[in-house]
């Protein structure tokens, strides 16, 4: 004997009031009237014989029942997408659109897009410079390459790379204005790529939160910051992955062989039914093949780790020398 389902209707209507937990917002996403989905969920609760929600005005709230049914059904709504995915995306060809950390999409990615291109030439990404969780959801993209806590709900997340935080400077600058200890960074100007934190935690590392420092300036994320340093305009915080070619060129040195671990991580974020997407698993694949290359090689004078736990650790002086 066939198992008994309540009809799809109902329980798609079910699903997308309790994600929304408004029977508006769930009629929009259906395209239906309020009083539609109103209909499908008495109807469900009737076929089930139990509550599914509470009304307290605008808003609805799980009962126990719908809250133990809700998962179950999510569940299946999700592997029928992911089914979908799979039928409808070929393997290795079509469109990928592509959220990314600016800094790391341009100083780590933008450059190794030959390999991808080698390997997958009938893929045709969309490459956008950005970190706003909200793209996680974005019906648009495909997949997002974050940075962060790694504490986005309701979705497929592999951490990435973690990262190391140090100062840079162009050889230009520190050549005219040498660097010999710490505290000669308080005649260059400090570069922020954040609100302030990162250059302060690596203060605190090197034991100088007591360092005088004027001129600063806070621009827009860690790419723009590196990109000043590269043109000499002060002194910015690099990291262990997206400075790495930089230095490798000579672009950028390193003055210090202190390292201090980042706030946060790189991680790789996408919706849940996109996970099993063959293209989807593809970039993803490409994306830690190429990590793992990267740690194989040894092309860049990354700065030295050095553990931040050490109250007063030693600060050698690097690159003071380099050819402008």
């Amino acid at each position: 004997m066939a198992k008994r389902l309540p009809p799809l209707n109902p329980l798609r209507a079910f699903e997308a009031t309790a994600r929304h937990a408004s029977l508006t917002k769930a009629a929009g996403e259906l395209n239906v009237t309020h009083g539609a989905v109103s209909h499908q969920i008495k109807a469900l609760e009737q076929s089930l014989g139990v509550k599914l929600f509470e009304r307290t005005g605008q808003r609805v709230k799980l009962t126990p029942h719908g809250a133990e049914f809700l998962p179950a059904v999510s569940a299946a709504f999700d592997g029928i997408a992911a089914a979908t995915q799979r039928m409808t995306r070929p393997a290795s060809a079509g469109a990928l659109s592509v959220s990314c950390v600016p800094a790391l999409l341009l100083l780590w990615m933008t450059p190794r897009l030959g390999s991808f291109t080698a390997q997958y030439p009938d893929i045709q990404l969309t490459l956008i410079p950005s970190n706003d969780p909200k793209d996680i959801r974005a019906p648009d993209i495909d997949v997002c390459v974050h940075y962060g806590d790694g504490s986005w709900s309701d979705c497929w997340i592999r951490k990435w790379s973690g990262l190391e935080l140090f100062p840079v400077v162009s050889p230009t600058l520190i050549n005219n204005r040498p660097i010999r200890s710490v505290r000669d960074l308080a005649d260059h100007v400090f570069l922020h790529g954040d609100d302030g934190r990162e250059w302060h935690t690596w203060l605190a590392a090197a034991d100088a939160l007591d360092l005088e420092r004027g001129r600063r300036h806070r621009l827009g994320d860690a790419r723009m910051a590196t990109e000043a340093a590269v043109h000499g305009h002060g002194v910015a915080l690099g990291d262990s992955v997206t400075a790495r070619a930089l230095l490798a060129r000579g672009l950028l040195v390193a003055p210090f062989t202190l390292s201090v671990p980042a706030v946060d991580d790189f991680y790789v974020v996408c919706r849940n039914e996109m996970r099993s997407a063959p293209i989807v698993q593809l970039f993803i694949d490409w994306l830690f093949a190429e990590k793992e290359r990267d740690e194989g090689r040894a092309d860049a004078p990354v700065a030295g780790r050095v553990p931040s736990r050490r109250k007063r650790p030693a600060l050698k002086v690097i690159g003071a020398k380099t050819a402008s």
